[in-house]
């Protein structure tokens, strides 16, 4: 049978992925001053020898007072580097693509780890140690009711913004990573900018259209500009609020347009979040609920695109790719549930290699088993036609 479009190869700028299996930033919240540690290790290197093409680590944050939780990862520091190389070493290792995205949480900084409530951080916070921070935004908008009241930044800051971008960059490549995303997305500082929901400047960062994806576009063009230029560079958008009078799909088409003249090669379609939790949807969570997006965004824009949201299984996968929907299918929630995602949609596919695919290290044991399982069919086969037969 021909190769799934799934599982084969594919080239972006001069870096070939083994597949278009991608693995979607998941926040772990489990670092400490941004460094990673042995979790990060094994929770990315798992999926290194599940075989997915892409992996990404979780939103890193560029400065320290654009993490999302104490517990997120960061490049704002040298010192994140040497730990985060050791994933991506090791990723490689596995014939993988390792992938980083950059963040600032803007006016969702500060907040309780999920298992904590995942809201605005409380005295049972402090009680931890963990205290609050003054949080950013395009304006003095909070999330909520109870959330902290963002500071409104100034041009200046804005400018002091662009060099944390530049400088993680930097960081992000002596580590080893082979792609770049800027999260534009769930509400975070650049999407922030992005929906009139939530900046109110009436400067050359607000207003119209134009004002308000200026940053988007800079700090895009900052992360292209320091990156390979033989290596991809995403970014990540929240298609649409689903809020009346906020960010909306049309103008996510108009954006992806600008952002591939600034040099993004791929756009990555989620949606929500502007309020509530990060990937808080307004839309019915279905299979593949999001895909439109990036079939849209494909079709009009004219840039690839990577769908995410509630993608199962490899048949699935695969027609998002086969009907052009996608260049890209990411998975988050469901590789937690199963590491081994993309081996198991190649045998779901019949793809060739059986345990071939595998690392070698379990393939060796798994092929063996294979055939102790297909004997013992043979033998119950026997003894089926041997009872029938008497």
């Amino acid at each position: 049978m021909p190769t799934p479009l799934l599982l084969s190869p594919t080239t972006l700028r001069g870096l070939t992925l083994p597949n278009r299996v991608v693995v979607s930033p998941m926040c772990q919240y489990s670092a400490r001053d941004g460094i990673a540690n042995d979790w990060h290790f094994a929770h990315l290197a798992q999926f290194a020898i599940g075989r997915t093409g892409l992996i990404f680590t979780e939103a890193a944050a560029v400065d320290r007072a654009g993490r999302i939780t104490h517990g997120d990862l960061g490049v704002w520091s040298d010192e994140q580097i040497a730990p985060l190389r050791r994933i991506t070493d090791f990723v490689k290792s596995q014939g993988c693509v390792p992938a980083i995205q950059l963040a600032h949480a803007g006016r969702k900084a500060s907040m309780q780890r999920p298992w904590h409530g995942n809201g605005p951080m409380d005295d049972s916070d402090r009680a931890r140690g963990e205290q609050p921070w003054q949080v950013v935004a395009p304006s003095a908008v909070p999330v909520g009711e109870g959330w902290l009241v963002p500071h409104e930044l100034t041009l200046a800051e804005i400018e002091q913004l662009k060099v944390q971008w530049r400088a993680g960059a930097r960081r992000a490549i002596a580590a080893g990573f082979e792609v770049a995303e800027v999260h534009g997305a769930h509400g975070y500082l650049i999407h922030a900018f992005l929906s009139p929901l939530s900046n109110k400047r009436t400067d050359a960062y607000g207003g119209d259209f134009a004002g308000r994806i200026r940053l988007a576009l800079e700090i895009s063009a900052i992360v292209r500009a320091e990156w390979p230029a033989d290596r991809p560079v995403f970014f990540r958008v929240s298609s649409s609020d689903g809020i009346e009078g906020g960010w909306t799909a049309d103008e996510t088409v108009e954006l992806a347009r600008a952002l591939r003249g600034v040099g993004i090669d791929v756009i990555d379609c989620s949606s929500g979040g502007i309020a509530g939790s990060a990937t808080a949807a307004r839309i019915k969570r279905t299979p593949g609920f999001q895909v439109p997006f990036a079939e849209r965004v494909r079709r009009e824009a004219d840039i690839r695109t990577m769908a995410v949201g509630l993608i199962l299984d490899g048949e699935q996968a695969e027609r998002i790719l086969q009907s052009c929907q996608a260049d890209l299918v990411a998975i988050g929630r469901q590789a937690l549930f199963d590491p081994h995602w993309t081996l198991h949609a190649a045998a779901a596919l019949h793809a060739e290699g059986g345990f071939e695919q595998w690392p070698v290290q379990y393939g060796w044991w798994l092929d063996r088993r294979r055939n102790v399982l297909d004997e013992q069919d043979a033998e119950r086969a026997v003894y089926r036609a041997a009872s029938v037969a008497r």
